[in-house]
């Protein structure tokens, strides 16, 4: 029974891992690019990002999956999203790259606007232009101080891959409810399975984002 159920959460957590690094392979480079939008001089972009970001932020992800995954469909008439599994799983990484982005770029910003304007001043003063002053001087240390924020956020993007189910995404939360919903199994076996599915994938990420945080200490 248990390898039963061990084996049917396996392709779960496939679906999970995949939403997972999908996620941050998208949210990262947009997050970067929306904290040089909120930063921008240009006003009506600077103000329409940060509006969006308030809104995104201020909303739940739950409900910003059920509202990209139904309501397209409910105004153009016929859903965008290809039907079965693959639909259900696009529409569930484009949610999470779109909400994710919004956190991290907010933290980006923080980053960035951390590095004493000196320190560019000084790159200026050695000849530096404006992309290799960010590269060279800005980027590194606000990667140094990002790192214990993102892995907060980095850590909740696996235990909120579970809301994917919302919308029918078969991740491994989705696998558990279906064990539970079949006869002759026993429930409460396939929760703690996935419970510890997911404290161990957890734990494995915290390990890693600790590890590249202590890698960053330079000077401790």
């Amino acid at each position: 029974m248990i390898k039963t159920v061990l084996g049917a959460l396996n392709g779960g957590f496939l679906q999970t891992l995949k939403l997972f690094a999908v996620t941050l392979a998208g949210a990262l480079p947009l997050g970067l690019l929306l904290s040089f939008c909120s930063m921008s001089r240009f006003k009506p972009l600077k103000w329409l990002t940060r509006t969006l970001v308030w809104i995104v932020r201020g909303t739940p992800l739950m409900l910003q999956l059920l509202i990209l995954y139904y309501v397209p469909g409910v105004l153009l008439g016929t859903s965008p999203w290809a039907p079965g599994e693959s639909g259900r799983f696009l529409a569930s990484a484009i949610a999470f790259i779109l909400n994710y982005a919004f956190y991290f770029s907010e933290i980006f910003r923080a980053g960035i606007e951390g590095v004493p304007k000196g320190q560019q001043e000084a790159a200026q003063v050695l000849g530096l232009t404006g992309p290799q002053t960010f590269f060279h001087v800005t980027l590194l240390q606000m990667v140094k101080r990002i790192v214990p924020p993102l892995s907060n956020e980095v850590i909740t993007l696996v235990k909120d891959t579970s809301l994917a189910s919302v919308i029918g995404t078969v991740e491994m939360f989705t696998r558990a409810k279906q064990i539970v919903a079949s006869p002759n199994t026993p429930g409460m076996l396939a929760l703690a399975a996935a419970g510890l599915f997911y404290y161990v994938f957890n734990y494995i990420v915290a390990f890693a984002m600790e590890r590249a945080e202590r890698s960053l200490a330079y000077y401790q």
